[in-house]
């Protein structure tokens, strides 16, 4: 299929599609004058009454929203197609369906303008959201990648050279704060109402446990933490079946402070075993005030630095799928005509940048 022409610092501007779950972002990215614009519709009204994601749902809506939003961003950029240099699009982890739609739209978009596509690992995405920033981290770096789907640990040497150091053997730690706040009948998605519902709790009353933290290793479990929510929730029902206004945000605050403590724990354990000294957090979790400000505490006491992205680009969006697009492109990477998607893609099985083959002319 085609591929960039080589040259030295050769300039590129991509159309980012990503449509991994409930979300549909779109976004350009010029790398020599960064992200030109962006664009996100959220289905959370979509999904909101059947208290999670409904994966034929979201591949209708993705169908509805993916072409429009493009050319949103293009109005927005002031360009036109004839200015897109590369496609990318998000081909996994995530629902096979919304995957699907993104990726028959993007591989369709760059056969018929006639430049490269190539689809880009969803994680890969996050873990690199914060390079958008004005203050990017360094290479080498740990990296956290925490959301409703994944909780992972990895070692970042370079782009494409990860190494897992530990992982969730259960819920993501996203999941359990969905799962704690409809014990509690709070409003899907449930992390950012348990955050809010946790301002006004007690941090004394409920001392909720930390799992796995007093044993070696990195990997995580919030399987145990959603039980004892649920069974405190029970313990202090009343006819209801919920327990008062304060007894709720009690609860709230506890559990949200058990999930915090055990990812800084967990964090800081990572950094002292790699020996490295910037931590990275992405994916929608990071988004919570409280994880970032527990980490930044926590990390400057042994001589360390937290980064991550802006809070629009914690979640799904599309300009981390064109910005991880752009450098495997630059590389030399391309995807031929064949249609894949990968529900399930581990994301230590990624070639580094310097596996791809030199970029030939079109």
């Amino acid at each position: 299929m085609y591929r960039l022409t080589e040259k030295e610092g050769i300039i590129v501007k991509v159309l980012g599609i990503e449509t991994s779950c409930d979300e549909t972002g779109i976004a350009l990215y010029d790398s020599e004058n960064g992200l030109l614009g962006h664009r996100l519709y959220s289905q959370i009204a979509v999904h909101s009454e059947y208290g999670g994601v409904v994966p034929e749902l979201a591949s209708r809506d993705h169908v509805r929203k993916t072409l429009p939003l493009i050319k949103e961003v293009l109005a927005d950029t002031e360009l036109t197609t004839a200015d897109i240099d590369a496609v990318a699009y998000t081909s996994g982890p995530g629902l096979v369906g919304a995957l699907m739609v993104g990726a028959c739209i993007g591989r369709s978009l760059a056969y018929g303008w006639g430049v490269p596509a190539i689809g880009v690992h969803h994680m890969e995405g996050h873990l690199l959201a914060p390079m958008l920033e004005d203050n990017p981290p360094e290479f080498p770096f740990v990296a956290l990648l925490v959301s409703g789907g994944h909780t992972q640990l990895v070692q970042v040497d370079a782009i494409g050279e990860y190494t897992l150091l530990g992982e969730s053997l259960d819920d993501a730690a996203g999941e359990a704060f969905d799962k704690a706040a409809k014990m509690l009948d709070l409003d899907y998605p449930g992390g950012p109402q348990i955050a809010k519902l946790a301002e006004s709790g007690r941090v004394d009353r409920f001392k909720f446990p930390r799992p796995m933290v007093d044993r070696p290793g990195l990997d995580f479990s919030f399987s145990g933490l959603k039980t004892f929510t649920l069974n405190t929730v029970a313990r202090h029902a009343l006819e209801n079946g919920l327990p008062d206004d304060q007894t709720c945000a009690d609860i709230a605050c506890a559990f949200q402070e058990a999930v915090v403590d055990t990812l800084t724990i967990k964090c800081r354990r990572a950094l002292q075993q790699t020996g490295f000294k910037t931590l990275v957090i992405a994916g929608g979790v990071s988004a919570n005030t409280c994880l970032r400000e527990r980490l930044e505490k926590a990390l400057a006491k042994i001589g360390a630095e937290v980064f991550y992205a802006r809070h629009e680009f914690c979640t799904d969006n599309g300009a981390m799928i064109a910005y991880a697009g752009a450098q495997r492109l630059v590389a030399g990477a391309s995807a031929d005509l064949s249609l894949t998607v990968q529900p399930r893609w581990p994301l230590d099985t990624l070639p580094a940048l310097n596996e791809h083959k030199a970029p030939l002319a079109d």
